[in-house]
């Protein structure tokens, strides 16, 4: 899986090996390459110096990233070509080796900013792809973010069609303009919650639980009573009645890995949290 974002990444180019946990056979190897990169700055920072009006901004280099599969090679070409096609031929098969190269990226921004004590460091998502890949190689290839055959897929469009609907359910454009003008205010219970579904997605499952349990606390204060709508007054009756349950998988977080019934309900609980915002967003129009 290949992705090329513009601009530079925080974690450097190289390669690297990465493992699917401490005792985990799964080896992959993620490849960063900076293309037409500017020359280093020097460490001492210049002087600001004029600019002449209607000046052309300067141009910005490419990060490409590879994501390969460094553990059971296929047996052929033929193997090799016949599952390229299979992931192609639907966007379920698509969409899956997608998620699994970014997580991988991903991995290694979230450990690349905890490293660095970063705490802006970001995540990314297909959707600032400019251009997406999907092939196989031999080793050396691969290793060079090469492919013997590769096929080019509009990222843009992974889950798409459930995207494009909540995105005109929740019309964030109208969104920002009000926050930035002083209309509306972003809540605490927002922010957590996002931050709780980034770590969901991300497979931090220890990271939701405790930012769940602090995002609904902050709802349960924030947003109640704030819709006259039966759906609302359900879901915070339910939220209210398992915030038990949240507190124990946090609780459980702090002492180590979560059992699998915990993971269920962090999953269900913010699916739930996220709901009820949403559904705030469509009925304030």
């Amino acid at each position: 899986m290949q992705f090329e974002f513009p601009g530079t990444l925080s974690v450097p180019d190289g390669r690297y090996l990465a493992r699917g946990g401490i005792d985990d056979d799964d080896q992959r190897v993620l490849v960063v390459e900076t293309l037409a990169a500017a020359p280093a700055p020097k460490r001492r920072r210049r002087r600001p110096k004029p600019v002449e009006p209607g000046a052309e901004p300067a141009s910005q280099p490419l990060t490409r990233v590879t994501a390969v599969r460094a553990q059971a090679p296929f047996e052929s070409p033929g193997e090799a070509e016949r599952w390229l096609e299979e992931t192609v031929a639907t966007e379920s098969s698509t969409d899956a080796v997608l998620s699994d190269g970014l997580g991988l990226l991903n991995r290694a921004l979230h450990a690349h900013a905890a490293a660095s004590a970063d705490a802006l460091g970001a995540e990314l998502s297909v959707d600032r792809a400019t251009t997406v890949r999907v092939g196989h190689g031999s080793g050396k290839e691969v290793a060079d973010g090469r492919f013997s055959a590769a096929h080019e897929i509009d990222g843009r469009g992974a889950g798409g069609s459930r995207r494009h609907q909540r995105d005109e359910e929740l019309r964030p454009q109208e969104r920002l303009a009000a926050v930035l003008g002083g209309r509306e205010r972003v809540d605490v219970c927002e922010t957590l919650l996002l931050r709780a579904r980034a770590d969901l997605d991300a497979g931090r499952r220890r990271e939701a639980a405790l930012q769940l349990r602090v995002a609904l606390e902050a709802m349960l204060v924030e947003l109640d009573g704030t819709l006259a709508d039966p759906g609302h007054s359900e879901d915070m009756a339910t939220l209210k009645a398992r915030r038990g349950e949240v507190g124990e998988a946090a609780n459980a977080a702090l002492a180590g890995d979560l059992t699998l019934d915990d993971e269920r309900r962090v999953e269900e609980l913010t699916v739930l949290c996220e709901r009820v915002l949403r559904r705030r967003r469509v009925l304030r129009g």
